[in-house]
């Protein structure tokens, strides 16, 4: 079929033409010695061990070959057998090479100049667009219908500001509308957590505290004249440190990029500010946006501060567990939501893959990528995506599709499933509420999901950072066994096997839309198979705690440091509202989401070190 920049009715992932364009051969691409195509310096060019080539340990006697008690074996069919092509005769090899350096070369390399000058794939997005839609025209162009909130009743202000920093934003918002504070006042006291904190945590990059007061001022001066924005208006947050904003530094967590400054509004943050938002905070995301390791340390699990938060949205997770904001936005591409929100206890969305504008911010893997919530409860989940949710003009994957009223959803007419990993007190509590729960399993026979997530999120991570590895920034990178290591093997991905993985990741999505009989279903949040399989089919997935253990080698019995429990709540695609409204049942009557990390007071005979970073 003819590929445009059109949505395609069945899943089609992106990944730039220079990708599309890639030859076979990449370990001979990638040298010095095919500059210039020369037969007979391939044949003196010969490899005697295949398994010393392919890990560089080269004689450095030799001239290029390998120890000597091997079969001698030209080096271009080392190469092709890593790419699974030694099927090919040597006569096609040498075609192969020949042609690469004619014909390829060339292109690739004009590519380059034309697409890969700057890294972090905020510019130029692949025009092979994933749509995660199970039914292409399924809510397109609906009108969005404004959503009916709970009104907390008898809102009273506390006393500590302790107790005012964990509120939730419908409390909040009830305090700033009945005068009872300020939002000058609020910024204050998370500006103060932040700074008290942030660096206990390592998690947080950068407070953004003039531009806090000036947008605090400004909702202050809007309610003083009447005009009242929504649940949003004059409430602090956060934004993880990939979301740009300008005269701020957009760090990505990285060495590399620690002093860049875009001159960009990213649309979620837009879309924040129009709804009367502070932004307090530049939150930390692991380098380039894997894991919790950046270049100012290694955030922290405020439920158990000698445990790391784990996930790229470490800060996002980490601040709002500890009440340094009262919501933060983060992004997954694979498990940086579901990971970290897990380990820190905080509720968080996982949204449908394209419900949310993606403009301005540093993308991983155009195909999968997706900006969602930490929050205090769900109902707060569901007021910030209803302020972000919606078509980005300038990012091709998001859809106009409306976000309907979870509080509208009947859910004692819901049939949801539940996984054998599922937490069965969350079952129990849903079944009390009148819903028809069932034991369920999601059948599917691809048995390649985790390698299709890698061969995805890798190549097309390396397609955004192409010039940062051929500048060999790789080797300043914070944790060597991460990117380093995934994006080089990625450049001895080819087109056509990436491609082949999208065809498979085809099936399996028409495979889980077959299985998928329930409304929702109830499992693991961090299984790693759940977590591969939800980013590839763009399904989403509210992370919702449950409950509390004891920490293994508590330093006291009395410690109040706890190893958190949580599970997810999965929903079809554009079926958000289903599963938040899930959990909205599920904790109007709990209140694990209510409880507070001890980061002041871990207990007796045990205590905060001085040092985080000699732990």
């Amino acid at each position: 079929m003819a590929y445009s920049t059109a949505y395609f009715p069945i899943p089609a992932c992106s990944v730039r033409w220079l990708m599309m364009l890639v030859i076979v051969f990449t370990l001979l691409l990638n040298s010095n010695s095919v500059s210039s195509y020369s037969p007979a310096a391939y044949g003196d060019f010969t490899c005697r061990n295949l398994t010393d080539m392919e890990r560089g340990k080269l004689d450095p006697k030799s001239n290029g070959v390998c120890s000597e008690e091997a079969k001698p074996l030209p080096v271009c069919e080392c190469g092709f057998k890593m790419l699974d092509s030694s099927f090919l005769s040597k006569k096609k090899m040498h075609e192969i090479e020949k042609g690469a350096n004619d014909f390829n070369i060339p292109i690739i390399r004009s590519n380059q100049k034309l697409v890969a000058t700057t890294d972090g794939g905020l510019h130029n997005p692949s025009c092979l667009v994933f749509n995660s839609a199970w039914k292409v025209q399924q809510l397109e162009h609906e009108p969005n219908k404004k959503l009916n909130y709970p009104s907390p009743a008898n809102i009273q202000r506390p006393n500590s500001d302790e107790d005012i920093a964990f509120m939730s934003i419908l409390e909040l918002g009830q305090l700033l509308k009945a005068n009872l504070i300020t939002s000058v006042e609020l910024t204050e006291i998370f500006l103060k957590r932040i700074k008290r904190y942030g660096p206990v945590l390592e998690s947080v990059v950068t407070d953004t505290e003039e531009l806090a007061y000036q947008q605090a001022k400004e909702a202050d001066q809007l309610l003083a004249d009447g005009k009242y924005l929504g649940p949003l208006h004059g409430i602090p947050y956060g934004l993880k440190d990939i979301i740009s904003v300008p005269n701020y530094t957009t760090t990505w967590g990285s060495t590399s990029f620690r002093d860049q400054v875009l001159d960009i509004e990213a649309w979620v943050y837009k879309r924040l500010k129009s709804a009367g938002a502070v932004l307090v905070a530049k939150l930390v995301t692991g380098s380039l946006a894997y894991d919790d390791v950046w270049f100012g340390g290694r955030t922290r699990n405020p439920w158990n501060i000698e445990e790391y938060s784990t996930g790229s949205s470490a800060g996002p997770a980490s601040c709002t567990s500890a009440g340094l904001v009262p919501f933060a936005i983060g992004s997954e591409t694979s498990g940086s939501i579901t990971y970290p929100a897990s380990r820190c206890g905080v509720t968080a969305l996982r949204p449908t893959f394209g419900a949310v504008g993606r403009t301005g911010v540093m993308s991983i893997a155009e195909s999968l990528d997706k900006l969602g919530p930490f929050c205090r409860n769900s109902v707060d989940c569901a007021i910030v995506l209803d302020a972000i949710w919606g078509k980005d003009p300038d990012d091709v994957s998001s859809r106009d599709i409306p976000f309907r009223d979870p509080s509208s959803v009947d859910i004692t007419k819901l049939t949801v499933g539940y996984l054998e990993d599922a937490e069965m007190e969350v079952v129990q509590v849903l079944q009390s509420e009148g819903v028809n729960m069932v034991p369920f399993n999601l059948s599917y026979t691809v048995d390649s999901v985790q390698g299709i997530l890698n061969f995805t999120m890798d190549v097309e991570m390396l397609a955004h950072f192409d010039k940062w590895q051929r500048s060999n920034l790789d080797d300043e990178y914070e944790a060597q066994d991460q990117w380093p290591i995934e994006l080089r093997r990625a450049r001895a991905i080819s087109a056509v096997d990436y491609f082949q993985a999208q065809r498979a990741r085809g099936i399996l999505i028409q495979q889980v839309r077959e299985s998928f009989k329930v409304d929702a279903f109830i499992g693991n949040a961090t299984d790693w198979e759940k977590v591969c399989l939800g980013n590839l089919v763009g399904i989403p997935v509210v992370v919702v705690p449950t409950g509390f253990k004891k920490i293994s080698d508590a330093p006291s019995n009395d410690t109040r440091r706890r190893i958190t429990i949580t599970t997810g709540i999965y929903a079809p695609p554009d079926h958000d509202h289903v599963a938040l409204a899930l959990a909205m049942a599920y904790q109007s009557v709990t209140d694990h989401h209510k409880q507070r990390p001890p980061i002041d007071d871990l207990g007796p005979n045990d205590s905060i070190p001085d040092s985080p970073k000699s732990l």
